[in-house]
């Protein structure tokens, strides 16, 4: 394989060049990712952007939720040898400031959704536990993540409504994750169709929120019966307070899902402060981004994170949002834009990300296909 200005840093880990990765697995992949929102229901955007070396893909999207639909602009080429480049189409990350700085762009498109976005984190960056799956003797979750939150300034064009992004409105959460999870197209499940047909499930949610001197963010994942994958309650000082990194006490979770769906509706997050404190926040949901309508987060016959989509392909799609009865079919991946409330009293906004699928015994799910009442 061919060198490339990545092979000049004095960073190579292995004796491979840097277009080749560690492992053969074909779901390796290195993925940004960035949420923007209000301190409202009246705007949130989600950005991505995924390399995958052993699907020789990249691809990226904007998800904007705003005024009753969800626009979605994606885009997928061909990652060629160079992974220095992230471009895809419109879409490009620049790295301002590592661990600090970074600047998202889309360039002029025939759907008319631009930006010019830079995101200044609050506080430093944090690495998250690593998620660690198998089935069988199969790895097929190997992946580590750190996570930031921070506030907007720039620019959105929305369908030719300009919007000004500040500070003072508009915060936001960013991580970026590599490694191994199921990406392309689906494979044979084989021997492990005996799993999906024996009570599998897994519950994931992530909740990164930012107070006035302090962020906090719970991170858990749970199996079917409830038991633990990972967990962690985390409280990060602000740089003007420091930024220090604080664990606090096991997290524990009551969620109140939206009838006939899994999307959160409120919730109770439950874990002791770094000095044995309990605390309380009550976490009511405004609005929420529904991944699995048209990203690629979830497999589907038109797009999917790594799929090869030609050399080039870019597009748009639309869903309609503005009711009950539209978004119950888009889960079951939901990004909910929510007021938290704390028992010290103080408030703020963020994002609480839930996933659950299957079965999980601890809401009373016992299939794929159960919900809420």
């Amino acid at each position: 394989m061919p060198i490339t200005p990545m092979d000049e840093l004095l960073a190579h880990q292995t004796p491979e060049t840097f277009d080749q990765v560690y492992t053969s697995d074909r779901n390796f992949y290195d993925r940004y990712y960035f949420n923007l929102h209000t301190k409202s229901e009246a705007l949130f955007l989600v950005f991505s952007m995924g390399q995958y070396p052993n699907l020789g893909t990249t691809d990226a999207f904007v998800c904007i939720v705003y005024k009753g639909k969800q626009h979605v602009l994606r885009c997928s080429r061909e990652l060629g040898s160079n992974r220095l480049n992230a471009t895809v189409g419109p879409f490009a990350v620049e790295v301002v400031e590592g661990l600090k700085t970074i600047r998202i762009h889309c360039l002029d498109n025939a759907h008319d959704i631009t930006f010019d976005l830079t995101f200044d984190g609050t506080a430093p960056a944090v690495e998250e536990p690593r998620t660690v799956m198998r089935k069988g003797a199969r790895i097929t979750m190997d992946t580590s993540r750190y996570t930031q939150l921070g506030k907007w300034r720039g620019t959105l064009n929305i369908k030719g409504e300009q919007i000004a992004i500040d500070h003072d409105n508009y915060l936001g959460v960013r991580d970026h994750s590599w490694g191994i999870r199921p990406v392309g197209e689906s494979e044979p499940l084989g021997i492990h169709i005996n799993e999906y047909m024996e009570n599998y499930g897994f519950f994931h949610m992530w909740a990164p929120m930012q107070f006035e001197d302090y962020q906090i963010k719970v991170f858990i994942e749970e199996n079917a019966d409830g038991s633990v994958i990972v967990q962690e309650s985390v409280k990060i000082d602000s740089y003007e307070k420091g930024g220090a990194v604080h664990q606090m006490g096991k997290p524990r979770h009551a969620i109140k899902y939206k009838s006939g769906t899994r999307e959160l509706e409120s919730a109770e997050l439950r874990f002791d402060d770094e000095n044995g404190n309990p605390i309380t926040i009550q976490c009511q949901a405004l609005t929420c981004a529904y991944l699995a309508a048209g990203t690629g987060y979830f497999p589907n016959p038109e797009w999917v994170h790594g799929q090869y989509q030609g050399k080039f392909k870019l597009e748009a799609v639309e869903y309609d949002v503005s009711s009950h009865d539209a978004r119950k079919e888009l889960g079951p991946l939901y990004e909910t834009i929510v007021r938290f409330e704390s028992s010290t009293g103080e408030i703020t906004y963020g994002m609480f990300e839930n996933l659950s699928i299957g079965s999980h015994e601890p809401y009373g799910f016992d299939s794929f296909e159960a919900v809420a009442e």
